[in-house]
């Protein structure tokens, strides 16, 4: 014997649709996805123009020969600097202590008319240097 009553046990627990007549069919689910959608959108591309940003000067590369940190006010680095030929760069060269904190700093300026400049930098240090490294490279 069937009847139009759902038994204990199969009926929805928060009930039905037709157990709330005063909810608006239809637009708020809409409007809520639209939202949501245009809020990941926007998240989307700020993090894609923060990687893009991060990668920095693709046409500078600089590559790190030899380093010496043994003395305890100076550093020399050995590096090589690839960049277009028609255009000058600046490279800027940190010396590290063992706490990475910096304890020398020198910018050091590429003349244009080679591709590949090998450079040899000394720099004063205001304490022990245990790594140098150019930190970054770019045209100018």
């Amino acid at each position: 014997m069937a009847t139009d009553t759902p038994t204990e046990g199969t009926a929805p627990i928060l009930g039905t649709p037709a157990d709330f007549p005063d909810r608006p069919p239809g637009r708020g689910r809409f409007v809520a996805y639209a939202v949501i959608g245009l809020i990941v959108a926007v998240m989307a591309g700020g993090w894609g123009y923060v990687l893009l940003a991060a990668h920095g000067n693709p046409e500078v590369a600089a590559d790190v020969v030899t380093f010496d940190a043994s003395a305890p006010d100076s550093a020399t680095i050995t590096f090589v600097v690839h960049k277009p030929a028609d255009r000058a760069a600046s490279c800027r060269v940190r010396a590290m202590d063992v706490s990475h904190g910096e304890v020398g700093a020198l910018d050091v300026p590429i003349p244009r008319g080679e591709t590949d400049v090998s450079l040899t930098e000394r720099l004063r240090t205001n304490g022990q240097a245990t790594t140098v490294h150019v930190q970054y490279c770019d045209l100018v």
